[in-house]
């Protein structure tokens, strides 16, 4: 076979970039195709838009506070000003992500729909093209759920939520994860009315202790949870709509987000045609990514396994080191973390406690600090949260942080898990003071200090000062 390319990549989102980007780096003749906008969902209606929505509405929420004996006038919230910030933050970070960016990296890029028309052939409309290892970024899309009505009725999700024109009036909401919890208190601090339908529990991968501080917090904002599975919709009158649940409740609202979950994007490539096996929600890979054609990988979303911006990222950099330096690389999820930018954020890294319960039993420790005796948050006037760490024996499982600014204090418990550090060295670490981080020294040293303070070094030094008075 003649080929055109050492490595075709196709997808320009987190994954695909990070993978073609670092095989051109290497000296590699990549070939990077991508259909729609480069820097796929991260960028375009992910976590850049989604992020520049919260900093808006948290200033809102600031705004309207009347606290420390500093009162402000009520925000005036002009949805103009919010989309053009949402836009701005898409179009400042795109020049990273780019057409021009990946050509001047040394990659070829072609713009269009990748079909497989044999194992190691790709047809990109009128251009074929050949390479010996192949990588499937291909990314994922909102699942959209069988609702009785849903297609006879306009509704938002990620997608194509950023291009409302107007804010919300009731914006009621099909999903409580991260997409439904974080868009739910922004619009809420924004100005709309929001109903969050749930049929289960908010978050559900993440600590129920930690979730159950969000939602009170979203609750005293104003933000309305209902329990319920969503099954049909209707058409009212003015743009409305009416949500009907199992059991019969309705809900009335004039837009309606769907939250549900994503689903991976592998229709409509020629994977199965070429004998690519895909599993219950997306392709199916081994530990080192690679599909059940091995010289073919799939990375990022669009294969099964976790979908989150900083694991398309890592799985990118994995694949790329295995094709250029033949380095086998193994993915590794046990420090693996996520954060939800709630106010207050939930983060979490490894198992939670309940996970960590069904492996472990009873063999498991928690230590627990809450924020309320952390002294910057004490001044701060913000102290509710908690960090929790689990543990077995002197071996840290996970940890679980709800607070301000959670997600930023994820680091150095990823050191604790992987090994690189100690509890012990943590928890004897000087930390700036006053600092929201000292939470996490706190706990480590709590690991250590029934064997610091413990009967035989107190034994010790009660002998130490016997014979200190003794001989004096």
């Amino acid at each position: 076979m003649r080929y055109t390319h050492d490595v075709i990549v196709i997808g320009g989102g987190a994954a695909g970039l990070t993978a073609a980007g670092g095989c051109a780096l290497f000296g590699l003749k990549v070939a990077l195709v991508e259909r729609a906008e480069m820097g796929g969902e991260c960028l375009n209606n992910g976590c850049v838009p989604s992020k520049a929505l919260i900093s808006a509405a948290k200033r809102a929420a600031v705004a309207n506070e009347d606290r420390f004996g500093v009162r402000m006038t009520a925000a005036k919230v002009e949805w103009s000003g919010v989309h053009a910030h949402i836009h701005g933050a898409i179009a400042g970070i795109a020049p990273h992500d780019s057409h021009e960016r990946f050509e001047e990296m040394g990659c070829d890029v072609y713009r269009g729909h990748a079909i497989f028309t044999h194992k190691k052939r790709v047809q990109v409309d009128e251009v074929a093209l050949a390479a010996p290892k192949i990588v499937i970024a291909t990314g994922s899309e909102p699942f959209v759920p069988p609702i009785e009505g849903l297609d006879e009725i306009p509704f938002l999700t990620n997608e194509n939520i950023w291009d409302l024109e107007a804010l919300p009036q009731h914006l009621v909401i099909v999903g409580g994860g991260v997409i439904g919890m974080e868009m739910a208190q922004s619009f809420r601090r924004l100005g709309s009315e929001v109903t969050v339908i749930e049929p289960g529990a908010p978050m559900g991968r993440d600590d129920p202790e930690s979730v159950a501080v969000v939602v009170e917090a979203m609750e005293a904002e104003g933000v309305m949870f209902v329990e319920g599975k969503a099954t049909k919709v209707a058409p009212g009158a003015l743009g409305s709509f009416t949500l009907t649940l199992e059991g019969g409740q309705e809900i009335a609202g004039t837009d309606l987000l769907i939250a549900v979950g994503r689903k991976a994007r592998v229709a409509g490539y020629g994977l199965e045609e070429i004998g690519v096996e895909l599993g219950r929600n997306g392709i199916a890979v081994d530990e080192r990514r690679r599909t059940s054609l091995k010289h073919i990988y799939a990375i990022g979303d669009c294969r099964e396994g976790p979908r989150l911006t900083h694991v398309s990222g890592y799985e990118g950099s994995n694949v790329a080191l295995e094709i250029t330096l033949g380095l086998k690389t193994k993915v590794d999820w046990s420090a693996l973390p996520w954060c939800t930018y709630t106010d207050p954020e939930v983060a979490q890294i490894g198992l939670t406690e309940a996970q960590a319960r069904e492996q472990h039993g009873d063999k498991i420790t928690i230590l627990r600090e809450g924020f309320d005796h952390n002294e910057r948050a004490i001044a701060e006037g913000d102290t509710k949260g908690h960090l929790k760490v689990v543990m077995k024996g002197r071996r840290v499982l996970g940890a679980s942080i709800v607070g301000k600014n959670a997600g930023e204090l994820l680091l150095p418990i990823t050191q604790l898990i992987t090994g690189k550090a100690s509890t012990f060295a943590l928890g004897s670490a000087i930390v700036a003071y006053p600092t929201r981080s000292e939470i996490t020294k706190a706990a480590a040293f709590s690991a250590w200090e029934g064997t610091v303070f413990g009967s035989v070094p107190k034994g010790y030094a009660k002998t130490r000062a016997w014979f200190r008075k003794t001989l004096s």
